[in-house]
């Protein structure tokens, strides 16, 4: 273990395994070390990169300091980097991938690479649907019911209410509540849910990937990002679908970064 500060002072729960070139793995919405896929992919990169995972801010380990901003986010990021030796390559995962694509793109030489697996950016005809996400979102929090954020958001990636219901009765549901929250911090990354105009200015090698068993409209954030980045490539990890399997998703990664 050892933790960073980040520029506002928030303290981020951070810790690394493995020897090779680094590179820093960017959770998704409601995951963090102990809740998700990182530990895992940790597990399967170690053998060829330093593997730097860390909770959000908000999430886990690590603090969180009002008014939040997706540029604390960024900057919590660079603090990683800067533990990290300076550079480092940026793994992002689902919303994860879009918030680690725009420090990409603010953080310029301090990413080597950058690898986004399954943005979930969204084609144009979606958009009305993200729109009123992001508004029954901020209603719910703006009123204090996390319960109502987590249905929304549960809602919004297609969980059945039968198994939401389930899921409240679980011991895991408090854990849910407490960084119900930050829900509102990945709705930020991803803003309108197109592809920012400035996420071109990327200059790391960068490589957009989807599941070969995942619908075409959650392929369609990769394909995109790797259409907007100058020289990004695109490519399809072979049966896996979002939740992807680390085993799966390592030798692109190691391809690109190791």
């Amino acid at each position: 273990m050892s933790d960073v500060t980040s520029a506002d002072g928030t303290r981020i729960g951070h810790e690394s395994l493995g020897t090779g070139p680094a590179i820093v793995v960017v959770d998704g919405a409601m995951c963090f070390r102990d809740s998700g896929p990182a530990r895992g992919i940790a597990a399967a990169l170690a053998t060829h990169l330093t593997v730097h995972v860390y909770d959000r801010r908000g999430r886990g380990a690590s603090g969180d300091t009002a008014p939040f901003a997706v540029e604390r986010e960024i900057e919590d990021i660079a603090a990683v980097i800067d533990a990290a030796g300076g550079t480092a390559a940026l793994l992002g995962m689902s919303s994860g991938g879009a918030l680690a694509a725009r420090a990409a793109a603010a953080l310029g030489d301090a990413v080597t690479h950058l690898i986004a697996y399954e943005p979930p950016f969204m084609p144009p005809p979606a958009r009305d649907g993200a729109a009123a996400y992001t508004a029954a979102l901020t209603a719910a929090l703006e009123r204090g019911d996390r319960d109502g954020a987590l249905a929304a958001f549960f809602a919004r990636v297609g969980v059945p209410d039968a198994a939401v219901e389930t899921m409240r009765r679980s011991p895991g549901w408090e854990g849910n509540l407490a960084i119900a929250p930050t829900l509102a911090y990945d709705d930020a990354a991803m803003g309108d849910s197109s592809v920012p105009d400035d996420l071109a200015a990327i200059g790391a090698p960068t490589l957009a990937l989807a599941g070969s068993a995942t619908p075409d409209f959650l392929q369609w954030g990769a394909r995109e990002l790797a259409a907007t980045v100058p020289g990004a490539t695109f490519a399809l990890v072979e049966g896996q679908g979002h939740a992807v399997d680390p085993d799966a998703l390592a030798p692109h990664v190691v391809g690109l970064v190791g």
